[in-house]
């Protein structure tokens, strides 16, 4: 199965690398992803930091991913747990488009585990709590807990970790999800669990690699049911 991710935001390339080798490393056999920067002009934010800058961010996606060459790609990742331009009704796309929290919130709830989030800032958490809901599935566990951290702290694993460990303990949840694709975190070691949406996406992509192999092709529809 192979990939095209797009960033939500505009990144250095620096910070386009540092994603796309995080990626490299949690891809299991038979997933590829090739990851590209949404741009940088003035309409591109820089941040995720208020509605107005999610909304643009899900505009500037959708007219990326319908103008990508879809040749030798499979499905659309935005490269974002918010999933934007996931389930946009007539979006006119070429290829499915999967969302790395709905993937990991529907096996989360398939287990009958109650799941609170983190997130970064108060925009980010309001709207991880909607697109999360948007699934069907029980509402996040006292919504998303802010962090309250700047995007330039995305790449500081040290001081993400440190605003998790203080969130989780008010969290009541058998799990957290940790609301940013691109942040390493390290196991609580107790409940709830930090899960990192991305890696459990793409291990469940791995496992339909691995379980429908030719039977349903990839290039299907995974982003509905």
């Amino acid at each position: 199965m192979k990939l095209l991710a797009i960033t939500p935001i505009a990144v250095s390339s620096e910070e386009l690398s540092r994603r796309q080798a995080r990626y490299d490393r949690l891809c299991p056999p038979g997933v590829t992803i090739r990851l590209e920067a949404l741009g940088a002009g003035s309409d591109i934010p820089r941040a995720l930091d208020t509605p107005e800058d999610i909304e643009a961010s899900e505009q500037a996606l959708l007219h990326r991913f319908r103008n990508a060459d879809p040749t030798g790609v499979d499905a659309f990742l935005p490269d974002c747990v918010l999933d934007p331009t996931v389930d946009v009704a007539d979006a006119g796309l070429s290829r499915p488009v999967l969302g790395l929290l709905k993937l990991a919130g529907h096996f989360l709830a398939g287990q009958g585990l109650s799941v609170g989030a983190l997130a970064r800032n108060e925009a980010i958490a309001s709207e991880l709590d909607r697109k999360y809901a948007s699934y069907g599935l029980a509402p996040i566990v006292g919504g998303t807990r802010v962090l309250g951290l700047a995007v330039g702290d995305i790449a500081d694993d040290e001081t993400w970790q440190s605003a998790v460990e203080r969130r989780l303990r008010d969290t009541d949840a058998d799990v957290a999800i940790n609301g940013c694709s691109a942040v390493e975190v390290s196991p609580s070691g107790r409940r709830p669990v930090v899960v990192d949406p991305t890696a459990m996406a793409l291990q469940l992509l791995g496992l339909n690699q691995r379980v429908m192999g030719d039977i349903l092709p990839v290039s299907a529809d995974l982003s509905h049911g």
